[in-house]
């Protein structure tokens, strides 16, 4: 009994692969929109809010630590005309605290709000710019270390006590008295003035340290982020809403595009978006979707038409070769070998070069027409083409053409030689087709170009149909026989070879009666 070989497990995508429900879970461009608008307005909002609240408070700051500067000026101030520093700090102010100490850090004095100063002995070491707490509250700090000179009162020395020559006497008589007096008054010294002793100025160091309540500032600051963190969720909430309904609105008509363009089948490329009017983004999205869909339904139009003009060309010689074959095996007597096989080697002919003109026109629509470019002498394949029709007679039996090459003129381009060569033996053998008794075929190069003009002396092509006769299958003469009217196939494949090689092909009037074709190519080096 044989093994039976193991079952493989058949991988199935996953959520993410395709359009299956991971694609279906994915939020709508409404929702991302939405999200991303309120996402950036947070972001901005919170930053906004971030420096806002460093401003504010900054600012609020300034004003406690300007009073408190002003504090300390003041009582510099009155420090520095004497005033004792009790004295100086004297004042009380709601939020305030004075402290001036000396130069080891000892308290003086302290004044300002009563249940501060008690705290006074904590801004002793405190610094200018400082925050401290004092008694449950923050407090901006100013500081300036000042040194007052003060002079004392001068002592003055002991005055010398004049020392008298004689001694008085008592009991004198008058004149005795006086003499005496005059001759006291006369040798007593003189008695030298008071020198009062040099004053000495005395330095002393204060540092005196004001504090301002941040309650208010505080207070403030917290009241506007209370406001603020209010404010910005309803603004997103506003924003949110807003987004929503404006996009939502703005895609609508989107949606009903969508829906419409997905009701379009191959079976109803006719259909068309209404067009809402305007010059804004809807409507140039409903007018390109509505150009595509005219694209789509021509090119399925032309693929149509192009599919059934090749099945025919294609069951023609195949009917003819089945015909033939039939009658050669039912009545082998009645067709000459020699016959049919020049009637099968015709149309394999024919089935050749329409399979080949199919296969040319298919890689064009791709894309894909390799072209080998490499200097190509024109004139050499023109001249090679009219010496063949020169010697080839007329299907028709009318005789030959007369097939003047007179003007063709040296002219090399840069392309691939073999597409080249069709482009001529297809304008050439279109000529000889639709031409009464001449063909002329002029060649020349100028200004960096190299123009091909075919000429005939028909019946011409008529201004209506010069763009016509371009398209594939196309015939103007259907009253011929498919035998002499070509497949239809020849000048589209011209003009694909012609753009590919960067020049243009088109059809005016000839000076001889018929058609004249133009072929324009940018010249090669010499």
């Amino acid at each position: 009994m044989a093994e039976r070989a193991p079952r493989v497990p058949v991988p199935r995508p996953g959520p993410s692969a395709g359009t299956g429900p991971g694609r279906a879970r994915r939020a709508s461009l409404r929702s991302r929109i939405t999200a991303a608008a309120v996402l950036a307005v947070a972001l901005t909002l919170g930053v906004f809010t971030l420096v806002f609240a460093l401003v504010q408070q900054a600012v609020l700051a300034d004003g406690p630590r300007r009073s408190a500067s002003a504090d300390v000026d003041r009582a510099v101030s009155a420090l520095a005309i004497g005033s004792t520093p009790d004295v100086a700090v004297a004042g009380e102010a709601e939020g305030a605290l004075v402290v001036v100490t000396d130069s080891s850090g000892r308290v003086l004095a302290a004044g300002g709000e009563d249940d501060l100063v008690e705290s006074a002995s904590s801004l002793a070491a405190a610094g200018s710019g400082d925050r401290v707490t004092l008694d449950g509250d923050r407090f901006v700090v100013e500081r300036d270390d000042v040194g007052v000179e003060t002079t004392p009162t001068p002592t003055p020395s002991a005055e010398p006590t004049p020392t008298p020559t004689a001694s008085s006497r008592s009991g004198d008589d008058d004149d005795d008295a006086a003499e005496d007096a005059d001759d006291v008054a006369d040798d007593s010294t003189p008695t030298p003035e008071a020198t009062p002793e040099p004053a000495e100025t005395v330095t002393t160091e204060y540092g005196v340290v004001a504090a301002r309540s941040l309650e208010e500032a505080s207070a403030a600051s917290s009241a506007s982020l209370v406001t603020l963190g209010v404010a910005i969720p309803v603004a997103l909430l506003v924003l949110g809403v807003t987004t929503w309904l404006v996009v939502g609105r703005a895609l609508r008509p989107v949606e009903s595009m969508r829906r419409e363009v997905d009701a379009v089948t191959a079976q109803s490329l006719s259909r068309r978006l209404p067009d809402p009017g305007g010059s804004d983004e809807i409507a140039r999205l409903a007018r390109t979707l509505n150009g595509m869909l005219d694209r789509l339904d021509s090119s399925a139009t032309a693929q149509r038409r192009f599919v059934g003009d090749a099945s025919h060309e294609l069951k023609t010689p195949l009917a003819t070769i089945r015909q033939h074959a039939e009658v050669a095996l039912l009545h082998p007597g009645s067709i000459d070998g020699a016959a049919l096989a020049d009637t099968v080697l015709a149309e394999e002919a024919r089935l050749t070069a329409l399979v080949q003109g199919l296969l040319v026109l298919a890689r064009a629509d791709e894309g894909a027409l390799g072209v080998t470019r490499r200097p190509v002498d024109l004139d050499d394949l023109v001249v090679a083409e009219t010496a063949r029709l020169r010697g080839v007679a007329r299907p028709d039996g009318r005789g030959s053409l007369a097939v003047d090459a007179t003007a063709v003129g040296p002219a090399r381009v840069d392309g691939d030689e073999g597409l080249l060569g069709q482009v001529v033996h297809n304008l050439v053998a279109n000529a000889a087709r639709h031409a009464d008794t001449r063909v002329a075929v002029a060649l020349d190069e100028r200004d960096g170009r190299a123009v091909l003009t075919v000429d005939d002396d028909g019946a011409g092509v008529a201004e209506a149909d010069r763009e016509r006769v371009f398209e594939r299958f196309v015939r103007l003469d259907e009253a011929r026989a498919r035998d002499s009217g070509g497949s239809g196939l020849g000048l589209a494949i011209v003009r694909e070879i012609v753009r590919v090689h960067g020049g243009s092909v088109s059809i005016t009037t000839s000076p001889l009666g018929g058609a004249r074709f133009v072929v324009d190519l940018p010249a090669g080096p010499a």
